[in-house]
C-alpha cells in the first residue's frame, strides 16, 4: 500500500484544518460557547463530511476509509466538539444493510463495555450508551433476526457529558422500545458486515487518537517554547526535549498504523480488514495514553489544572480508546483472527 495522501486528500485534510482553526475550541472555557459551536457544527453539516459513508451506487461509499479517517484525524486534532464519529458509524450501518440514508441526526449505540454496537433482543440491556450524541435524537441498535442481525432505532434519553468533554453520550432507558427499519430493499447484516463495519469504527478511533496525540504534542511544545525557568525556555531543557522527541516519535508511528488500518477497511476482506484495525488499535491506544500523560507531565504543576487543554486531549483518547475496545481486547482479535490465543495460555 502507498500511505502517501492523494492531492485530493490533502486538500480535504487542509479544509477540515482551516475549519477546526477557525471555529474549534481554543481554550476550555471555548466548550461552552454556545455560539460558537453552533457556527462549528453547522459548517460541518454544510461540508458533508459525516456522509462520507453513505452509498452511491449500490452499497459503494461516497468516499473511503481512508477519506474519512483524515476527517477523523483532524477533528481530534483540533478537539472538534461537533459529532463526526457517531453519525459516520450511523450511516455506515444503515449502508451495509442497505437502508436509506436517516432522515435525522443519529448515532450508535453501544453496549455497556462499548466492545460492540448494542443488541436488542427483547428488551434494551442495562448500561446501553450512545457515543457522540450531541444533536441525535436516536441511535441504531441491532435485533437477533434469520440471518444475522436487522438495525433498530431507539429514541435517546438526556445528553450528558462523560469522560470525553467533546463528544458527550447519551444514555438510553432499558424500558425504550426499538423500532425495526422498515425499507424496501434493506437485509440482514451477516457476520462479514459486522466485521467490515466494526473495521470502520476502529480505523476512525485510530485516526481520532493520532490526532488527539498531534494536538497534544502541539500543545505541550507550544507551552516549552514560551514557559521560561532560570531565564530560558524551558524547551531548551534535555530532560523536556526528551520527553517531547519520543511523544512525536511515538504518535508518528501511530499514524502509520492508522492509515494501513483506514486502507484496510476497504481493500482488503473483511476478516483481515478488522485483524489490521484491531492491531493498529491495540497500538495507538497504549500510544495515545502515553503521549496524553507526557503533555500533562512537560506542562508541570499548571497541567494539573481545569483550564489547561491537556486534560481535554487526555479525556478525548480515553474515550477514543474505549470505543470498540482498548489495547488488552483488539490484541485479542488479532489472535482469534490467527487462530492463537484462547487455552493457549497467551492471554
Amino acid at each position: 500500500m502507498d500511505v502517501r495522501l492523494s492531492s485530493e486528500q490533502l486538500a480535504l485534510r487542509d479544509s477540515v484544518a482551516q475549519v477546526v482553526d477557525r471555529l474549534g475550541p481554543h481554550t476550555v472555557r471555548d466548550l461552552d460557547d454556545t455560539e460558537r459551536a453552533a457556527k462549528f457544527d453547522a459548517a460541518v453539516a454544510a461540508a458533508g463530511w459525516r456522509e462520507l459513508r453513505v452509498p452511491v451506487e449500490g452499497r459503494v461509499p461516497l468516499a473511503s476509509g481512508v477519506e474519512a479517517a483524515v476527517v477523523a484525524e483532524e477533528l481530534g486534532r483540533g478537539l472538534a466538539d461537533t459529532p463526526f464519529l457517531g453519525p459516520t458509524l450511523a450511516a455506515d450501518l444503515r449502508r451495509l444493510a442497505g437502508a436509506p440514508p436517516a432522515g435525522t441526526a443519529e448515532t450508535v449505540a453501544f453496549s455497556r463495555s462499548l466492545l460492540a454496537a448494542a443488541v436488542v433482543d427483547g428488551g434494551v440491556p442495562p448500561g446501553t450508551v450512545a457515543v457522540d450524541a450531541r444533536g441525535a435524537t436516536c441511535a441504531l441498535v441491532l435485533v437477533p433476526v434469520v440471518g444475522g442481525h436487522a438495525l433498530a432505532e431507539v429514541a435517546l434519553g438526556l445528553v450528558a457529558v462523560g469522560t470525553d468533554l467533546t463528544r458527550p453520550g447519551a444514555a438510553i432507558d432499558p424500558a425504550a422500545v426499538a423500532t425495526p427499519l422498515d425499507s424496501p430493499g434493506s437485509r440482514p447484516l451477516a457476520d462479514d458486515d459486522l466485521s467490515a463495519w466494526t473495521a470502520l469504527g476502529l480505523a476512525l478511533d485510530c485516526a481520532d487518537l493520532v490526532g488527539t496525540m498531534r494536538g497534544a504534542v502541539g500543545l505541550a511544545v507550544g507551552y516549552a517554547s514560551d514557559r521560561r525557568q532560570f531565564d530560558r525556555p524551558i524547551g531548551s531543557f534535555q530532560a523536556v526535549q526528551h520527553l517531547l522527541a519520543d511523544a512525536h516519535v511515538v504518535m508518528d508511528g501511530s499514524r502509520s498504523a492508522a492509515r494501513h488500518a483506514a486502507w484496510a477497511v476497504d481493500a482488503l476482506s473483511p476478516g483481515d480488514a478488522l485483524a489490521a484495525a484491531a492491531a493498529a488499535k491495540a497500538y495507538c491506544a497504549r500510544a495515545a495514553r502515553t503521549v496524553c500523560e507526557t503533555t500533562i507531565q512537560v506542562h508541570g504543576g499548571t497541567g494539573n489544572t481545569w483550564e489547561c487543554l491537556a486534560h481535554v486531549f487526555l479525556r478525548r483518547a480515553l474515550l477514543s480508546t474505549d470505543v470498540l475496545g482498548g489495547e488488552g481486547a483488539n490484541l485479542d482479535r488479532v489472535l482469534a483472527h490467527h487462530g492463537i490465543g484462547g487455552g493457549r495460555g497467551l492471554r
